[in-house]
């Protein structure tokens, strides 16, 4: 089951239509880090979308950054992208 951060972030993820969106909470795996004080989340978001096609992967990750601002560094402390492309026949 997916917490309310986890679902704010898939939400705000789906303006870049994704064909693939895989949001993993591993806050649990970051429990007693200074970063998880007051509730802050750690995230592995992985995004495959057409808006990334001729796209560098930093120009990728500025699209994805652009819709978080407002949420880094709280309530996301972290977040590990990965980001592709869409090439037809292999999301």
């Amino acid at each position: 089951m997916s917490n309310p951060h986890q679902q704010l972030l898939t939400q705000r993820l789906q303006a870049l239509n994704p064909v693939v969106l895989e949001v993993v909470d591993d806050s649990h795996l970051h429990a007693g880090h200074a970063g998880s004080a007051g509730g802050a989340s750690h995230f592995r978001v992985t995004i495959v979308a057409d808006c990334f096609n001729n796209q560098t992967m930093i120009a990728q990750h500025r699209l994805v950054y652009d819709l978080l601002r407002d949420l880094i560094p709280f309530p996301i402390h972290a977040l590990a992208l990965t980001t592709r492309a869409h090439s037809k026949g292999n999301p």
